[in-house]
């Protein structure tokens, strides 16, 4: 596990992005809840947001690839608009302990 942030860094209706070994990863904080995710599109293979932790869309309901605008599910990481329907974001394990965000990152092969 990684020590990311302290949580009350990430606001809730907000996300972070966060370059964590040879990893790009964000995280999102939907009322308390947080979800990590690699920063990878399923579908053009490329980062999602367009500017520094811009990763939510205009209403701060959904996570939006700013390339084709395709919009995820915060809880799951499923398309549920755009060119990649039913391809998912990478969840990531994200743990809070004693007011700081872990998670835990897939292993890097070779």
């Amino acid at each position: 596990m990684h020590q990311l942030c302290k949580a009350t860094d990430i606001a809730a209706g907000s996300a972070k992005g966060f370059e964590v070994e040879a990893h790009a990863l964000f995280v999102v904080n939907q009322g308390g809840d947080f979800f990590a995710y690699l920063n990878n599109c399923p579908h053009r293979g490329i980062r999602l947001e367009w500017q520094p932790d811009q990763f939510l869309d205009y209403e701060r309901n959904f996570i939006q690839c700013a390339t084709h605008g395709a919009l995820f599910s915060v809880e799951n990481g499923e398309c549920i608009a755009g060119p990649c329907p039913g391809e998912k974001l990478t969840a990531l394990a994200c743990t809070l302990k004693d007011g700081q965000l872990w998670v835990e990152l897939p292993k890097v092969t070779s």
